[in-house]
C-alpha cells in the first residue's frame, strides 16, 4: 500500500483529480445557468404563445402560424440530444468560433432545452381555471393584462416546478456534452473515470451529480409550495369557501 501510495503517477493523477473536481463542478453548473437562462428567455414566450394563440385563447393566431410553431417544437424536441449536439456543431462554431469546450456546449444546450421549456410551460398555463380567466375577459382586462396579471401569477408555483425539472435536465445533458470535447463533471468522469479506468473518479463524479440534483430539487420544491397560495402555512391546501 505504502509503494502504491508513492507512486509518482498515482500521486499525480489524485492531484489532478483533486484540483479538477471544483473546477469540474463550476464548469457544470456555469454551463446550466447560463443554458437555462437562454432557453428560459425563448422558451417562455413560445409556451405562452402556444396557450394564448390557440383558437379560444385569449390573444387568437392566424391557425398556420400555430402549426408551424408547434411543428417546430415538436421537431426539436424528437431529436436526441446526443444526435443535436452534432448537428449543431456548425451553429456554435459560429456563435462562439468552436465546437469543442465547455463555451460551445451552450449552444445546443439551448436548442435542445428551450422545445422542452416552451412544452413545461404550456402544461403549467393549462393547469389555470378557465373561469379565472373569463373573469378578466368580462372586467375588460386587455389580453396583454390577462397573460401578464393573471394567467402567469396563477400558474407560478406549477412554473416554479417546471423551471425546476428543466434545469435537473440540462444539468444531465451538460453532463452528456463530455462526450463531444465538452467540460465540466462529464468530461472529468469520461477522461479521467472511464478511459484511464479511474472508478472511484467515476463514481465521484456520478455522487456529486446526484447531490446537485437533490439540492436543486428540494429547493425547487420549498419554493413552489411556498408560492402557492392555495396552501397554508402548515402545508395543508387551504379549504374552499
Amino acid at each position: 500500500m505504502a509503494d502504491l501510495l508513492n507512486n509518482a503517477e498515482v500521486l499525480r493523477l489524485l492531484e489532478l483529480s483533486k484540483n479538477g473536481l471544483l473546477f469540474a463542478i463550476w464548469e457544470t453548473l456555469y454551463v446550466t445557468v447560463i443554458s437555462t437562462f437562454f432557453a428560459y428567455v425563448i422558451g417562455l414566450p413560445l409556451g405562452v404563445i402556444t396557450v394564448v394563440g390557440e383558437q379560444g385563447g385569449v390573444l387568437p393566431l392566424p391557425k398556420p402560424v400555430m402549426t408551424v410553431l408547434n411543428f417546430v417544437i415538436n421537431i426539436l424536441r424528437s431529436v436526441p440530444f446526443l444526435i443535436l449536439m452534432v448537428v449543431v456543431i456548425p451553429l456554435s462554431r459560429l456563435i462562439v468560433g468552436t465546437s469543442i469546450g465547455t463555451v460551445a456546449t451552450i449552444v445546443p444546450l439551448i436548442v435542445a432545452a428551450f422545445p422542452f421549456v416552451a412544452r413545461l410551460v404550456e402544461s403549467s398555463l393549462r393547469e389555470v381555471d378557465r373561469g379565472v380567466i373569463e373573469a378578466a375577459e368580462s372586467m375588460g382586462c386587455s389580453p396583454f393584462q390577462i397573460i401578464a396579471k393573471v394567467i402567469l401569477p396563477e400558474s407560478r408555483p406549477s412554473l416554479i416546478s417546471g423551471f425546476t425539472t428543466a434545469f435537473i435536465t440540462i444539468l444531465s445533458y451538460g453532463a452528456m456534452a463530455g462526450a463531444i470535447g465538452g467540460g465540466g463533471l462529464g468530461s472529468m468522469s469520461l477522461n479521467l473515470g472511464y478511459q484511464r479506468r479511474m472508478k472511484i473518479i467515476l463514481w465521484v463524479s456520478v455522487v456529486v451529480l446526484v447531490v446537485l440534483v437533490q439540492i436543486f430539487q428540494s429547493v425547487g420544491t420549498r419554493v413552489a409550495v411556498r408560492s402557492d397560495h392555495r396552501i397554508n402555512r402548515s402545508g395543508k391546501r387551504k379549504k374552499k369557501q
